[in-house]
């Protein structure tokens, strides 16, 4: 049994058809299959059904896959782990963040870890939350840049600063002549927020208090849209700090307001795999972040 049989049942696993896997593993067909048949052999089990159109793993090859998944990911991490001992922080990092972060703190940041470690390379992904935590468990993404709370034991939590809301309401509204908003105003309103997934939905129902909207019937798929949509007057929202800055013809039509109710922020934390290869890296990474940091967040220990 060697690694290279073991990459090539978990690539099949993965794409479900042999020539898809061969492609993949840079390798024919028939050396694939052969492989796969020669494995199946020495274990005295059949992994496959090949039966189906598709290469479907039987009970007891789904159990030896997810094992030969774990054995390459150690092995991988061996090698990282070889190949960045002498500098972690130079090396590529696949990085993730969430779209309503990335458009506003990335500039910074980026500056920041240019300056910091000028052979590191960043290698950018921006997703929802869900898409994220996946892709750190699996191995695609070496760390991610999101809002907590994040609950899975498996990930590593730096948390690096404290993000106020305030509330974004139209220049011609009633609450925009006012110093600070209540929440219980904002909540009387008509409140736009984004649609199912999008972190920041949860964070502002909770800030106002509320389970679910009543009678919802506009949900924006971005930040820039709900701007766009508060700017006609559609109706008020939260917006994240750092979000709130802006040039673009939507933010002159927009009034932002402190909210009038401690603790109204959201926490931004570096999350990555507690076994991951790149955990050094991350660590020296989330240091930098923490210490360099846009004005108006706070900084959390």
């Amino acid at each position: 049994m060697t690694l290279q049989e073991l990459k090539y049942i978990v690539v099949l696993a993965d794409t479900g058809h042999f020539g898809q896997a061969a492609t993949a593993c840079f390798v024919t067909q028939s050396t694939l299959s052969t492989q796969i048949k020669k494995l199946e052999a020495h274990l005295g089990v059949i992994l496959f059904d090949r039966s189906v159109r598709r290469a479907t793993p039987t009970p007891v090859g789904r159990e030896i896959i997810e094992s030969a998944r774990l054995i390459l990911q150690e092995t991988t991490r061996i090698q990282d782990l070889s190949r960045y001992a002498q500098d972690p922080m130079k090396r590529s990092v696949h990085l993730g963040v969430i779209p309503t972060l990335g458009p506003y703190y990335l500039p910074h940041a980026l500056t920041t870890v240019r300056r910091t470690y000028p052979d590191l390379r960043l290698l950018l992904r921006e997703e929802l939350t869900g898409h994220l935590l996946a892709h750190l468990a699996d191995g695609k993404l070496d760390g991610a840049l999101l809002a907590l709370p994040i609950s899975d034991p498996a990930f590593e939590i730096a948390p690096l600063f404290q993000e106020p809301f305030l509330a974004a309401m139209p220049r011609d509204h009633a609450l925009a002549c006012q110093n600070e908003v209540g929440l219980s105003d904002l909540a009387r309103n008509k409140l736009l927020l984004l649609e199912e997934g999008h972190c920041l939905r949860a964070h502002a129902l909770q800030v106002c208090g509320l389970e679910e909207l009543k009678g919802e019937d506009i949900r924006a798929t971005s930040l820039e849209t709900l701007r766009q949509m508060v700017g006609m007057g559609l109706g008020v929202t939260l917006m994240p700090l750092l979000a709130g800055s802006g040039t673009h013809a939507a933010s002159t039509l927009v009034i932002l307001k402190p909210l009038a109710a401690a603790g109204a922020s959201r926490t931004i934390a570096l999350a990555w795999r507690q076994r991951s290869p790149a955990a050094q890296t991350m660590g020296y990474l989330a240091k930098t972040l923490g210490s360099d940091l846009p004005e108006g967040v706070t900084p959390l220990p």
